[in-house]
């Protein structure tokens, strides 16, 4: 899995001009999902995430998570995450999951936040086309791949 997260003051993504998902500040997740994912990565990374420390405290330090801040999340589904471009200049997909293991991955996230107790978490329309609007606070943007090293304090 790869995600892209965003610390926003607020986002919303709208299919075919109607808001499907929308949050308040909090996190903004592009998630893209693999061929070797399950549901074991999938809660995996909605813990690193929810527990991701990039909110300010009192001193204005990234000190605070997702869960502490008291923030929403909004999750989009993104293939395109796992685009190929090394060859030509038209991107391949092929490394990206296929949309029935992807679709349900895609929940599973989202239900793991809801469960690890993010405040409000909505989604995007999966395989629609989307209009996505964010407000980005910092601007804060991270980069998290199941793919990487476990961090030294990562409790998972």
């Amino acid at each position: 899995m790869r995600a892209v997260v965003q610390r926003v003051q607020r986002a919303a993504v709208r299919v075919q001009g109607e808001e499907v998902g929308a949050t308040g500040p909090g996190l903004l997740v592009y998630l893209g999902i693999g061929p070797g994912d399950d549901e074991q990565v999938a809660r995996h990374l909605a813990g690193r995430i929810a527990t991701l420390r990039v909110f300010p405290d009192d001193q204005g330090r990234m000190n605070r998570s997702l869960l502490e801040a008291g923030g929403q999340a909004l999750v989009v589904s993104q293939f395109t995450l796992y685009a190929a471009t090394g060859r030509g200049h038209r991107p391949s997909f092929l490394g990206a999951a296929a949309p029935a293991a992807a679709i349900q991955l895609c929940r599973t996230f989202g239900e793991e936040l809801s469960r690890l107790g993010v405040a409000g978490v909505a989604e995007g329309q999966f395989g629609a086309h989307m209009e996505v609007e964010s407000v980005n606070d910092g601007p804060v943007t991270v980069v998290l791949s199941s793919g990487e090293p476990a961090w030294e304090a990562d409790a998972g």
